[in-house]
């Protein structure tokens, strides 16, 4: 599938070509590699490990390289929820955190949750292109800076 946008100088290529599929533990190094926050947050290698054993981590392709993934749970009071969407960042701002989004609604139920920070307008901005609506606010979780919760109706 071809991106639509392409930056100032930019064209359609090989390169652009971006595929996702379910990851697999094969994947876990070059997934990690592509998340800046890894390092700092040590439990996230063990999430994504989880998720890729029970078939809920998605990756991005592009190039033939992970680009991103996304890591759907299936406990969030009896529908999915997108706990994580990573992207690298040297593939941002080409369309993959909108696919990755894709790829997790197309696999959840009738209903699938996200969140982000009130203060990540990055974040807030992908979901709402995402078709997500608002759906609550949860307080008290970080200091000053409600977590935004948002819902899509699968179709």
């Amino acid at each position: 599938m071809q991106i639509d946008k392409h930056p100032p100088g930019h064209s359609a290529g090989e390169a652009d070509e971006i595929s996702t599929r379910l990851a697999t533990p094969a994947d876990v190094a070059a997934m990690l590699a592509c998340d800046a926050c890894w390092q700092s947050h040590a439990q996230r290698g063990e999430c994504v490990r989880t998720a890729i054993g029970k078939g809920l981590c998605t990756i991005a392709l592009r190039g033939g390289q992970v680009a991103g993934y996304v890591v759907l749970q299936d406990d969030f009071f009896g529908h999915d929820f997108v706990s994580l969407v990573v992207v690298s960042p040297l593939h941002r701002r080409r369309g993959i955190g909108l696919r990755l989004l894709a790829a997790a609604a197309a696999c959840s139920r009738a209903r699938l949750f996200t969140s982000t920070n009130q203060s990540n307008l990055a974040a807030r901005a992908m979901i709402a292109r995402a078709g997500f609506a608002p759906s609550g606010q949860i307080d008290n979780l970080d200091e000053g800076d409600p977590e935004l919760v948002f819902v899509i109706w699968r179709r």
